[in-house]
């Protein structure tokens, strides 16, 4: 059987790729699209929903608006990673698909309270919407059948020396999610580096011929050239799919039990992901967190995800 998940996303390149291959994977069923302040404002990053939903004649999944602000904090974007509109390297069709009225966070709750067990969480950007959603309705943590987040790192950031982008953006809601109590796995920085945007994957990207194929293959071009200009590395690491993939195929990653806590004081490490893979009686696991992963395993289920979209 095929897993349900609700994909939280702030499309952004790499969440694009991520809405692709949790549409045109098998064993997964789009219950839900939800979207969140983060690499853009909540306009931006709905209309970016809206058009790979387009793109992937994505029509009878719910695409929900959700929170446009972090928890406390003013919003931090990510323009010089993703352009001024997102999801710059590709032109874009206006979206033939329309958000639904409810607001995210209801989505999320009432999607989960309505099938006990069923449910899986894969939240690409900043975990806002799911934190409201825990806030508004505590017992979603009981009916979950989990939470597959693409954020935090247990060596260093992106955004700052200590803290990678998504959980900086809006560390309180980090800590509420981590702190819930129901099954976590944090796909960070340490296995996402290792997923790359190299010229073979865009070789075999171009090779399948279809227009999102082709949306594909550019929004690559755009994310690695940004990626060459900030870091001198041409090769790009593309973060979210690999929560995705973690969710359709667990045995594609490495896990490894840990206590992850979030750092919300420190002056230099705010949004930290304070990572102990030594849980003790007092401070228990709260998470599975991803230590490895199998690349090109994850670019196959990809490439095949692309395949049966076959647009």
């Amino acid at each position: 059987m095929s897993r349900r998940i609700i994909l939280d996303c702030d499309p952004g390149h790499d969440d694009a790729l991520a809405i692709l291959l949790a549409h045109g994977c098998p064993d997964l069923e789009l219950a839900a699209i939800t979207t969140v302040a983060g690499n853009h404002p909540l306009e931006v990053t709905t209309r970016n929903a809206l058009r790979v939903c387009t793109l992937a004649g994505i029509a009878d999944v719910p695409v929900a608006a959700g929170c446009g602000a972090p928890l406390l904090r003013e919003l931090v974007t990510a323009p010089e990673i993703h352009g001024e509109t997102g999801l710059e390297g590709n032109d874009w069709d206006e979206p033939a698909v329309r958000p639904v009225a409810d607001h995210a966070v209801d989505v999320i709750v009432d999607l989960v309270m309505a099938s006990p067990g069923e449910i899986t969480l894969v939240p690409t950007g900043p975990l806002t919407n799911v934190a409201l959603a825990l806030r508004r309705q505590p017992r979603i943590a009981e009916r979950v059948a989990g939470v597959v987040l693409m954020g935090g790192s247990y060596t260093r950031g992106n955004h700052t020396p200590a803290a990678e982008f998504n959980v900086f953006v809006d560390p309180e809601a980090a800590a509420v999610v981590f702190g819930a109590g129901w099954p976590v796995t944090m796909v960070g920085l340490d296995v996402t580096h290792r997923f790359l945007a190299t010229d073979e994957v865009l070789e075999r990207l171009a090779a399948v011929g279809t227009p999102a194929a082709a949306a594909v293959t550019g929004l690559l071009g755009f994310y690695r050239a940004a990626h060459l200009q900030g870091t001198g590395r041409r090769d790009a690491p593309v973060h979210d799919p690999c929560a995705v993939a973690c969710a359709a195929r667990p045995e594609l990653l490495e896990l490894r039990d840990a206590r992850v806590d979030i750092e919300l004081a420190g002056r230099l490490t705010a949004g930290m992901t304070v990572t102990d893979f030594r849980p003790t009686r007092e401070r228990p696991a709260n998470a599975a967190v991803a230590v490895d992963v199998d690349a090109p395993g994850v670019w196959d289920l990809f490439l095949d995800a692309l395949i049966r979209i076959g647009r």
